[in-house]
């Protein structure tokens, strides 16, 4: 599924199971980014939904041991039919700079390309940095920040790229 991962760590897609062990990674992974605030909103960014709906469109990487390293849930647009979204993604901060999240994009934007997609998009919040410059190490193009994105006060910075 993802051949270019580092020692130790297979990939899979996700099941519903899943949804719950990666929920209890998010606070340290994230460092505890805003809070109790950011706490909740990392929570309500990633329902249960996308473990029930969108399986086939994202992986899961784990420990030998079944431990969760990493995970990218995104999807294709029902709407822009050349167009996926990248609507999460996760790495656990002990494997950063292994390459893990470089090999999970890689592997969004083959299946992406396999269903006929030309571009991808994806937000991060404006106070995640370290998400940013890697999106642009990738590639992405960055807008501005868009005030109230994802609602009141949940400004968000886009980025897209082609494929």
């Amino acid at each position: 599924m993802i051949d270019d991962l580092p020692a130790g760590l297979t990939a899979r897609h996700p099941a519903e199971d899943d949804h719950p062990r990666v929920l209890a990674v998010l606070d340290a992974w994230w460092g505890g980014l805003k809070g109790a605030a950011g706490s909740t909103e990392r929570a309500l960014l990633l329902p249960r939904l996308y473990f029930q709906h969108f399986t086939t469109t994202s992986f899961l990487v784990e420990h030998d041991d079944g431990g969760v390293a990493a995970f990218l849930v995104g999807f294709l647009s029902q709407t822009e039919r050349d167009t996926a979204y990248v609507h999460f993604v996760g790495v656990d901060p002990a494997l950063h700079g292994q390459g893990l999240g470089r090999a999970l994009y890689r592997a969004f934007f083959a299946l992406a390309r396999s269903y006929g997609c030309r571009h991808v998009h994806c937000i991060t919040s404006p106070e995640n940095t370290a998400s940013q410059a890697f999106h642009t190490r990738l590639g992405f193009t960055a807008s501005g920040v868009q005030p109230d994105y994802d609602g009141p006060g949940l400004d968000r910075v886009a980025f897209t790229t082609g494929l």
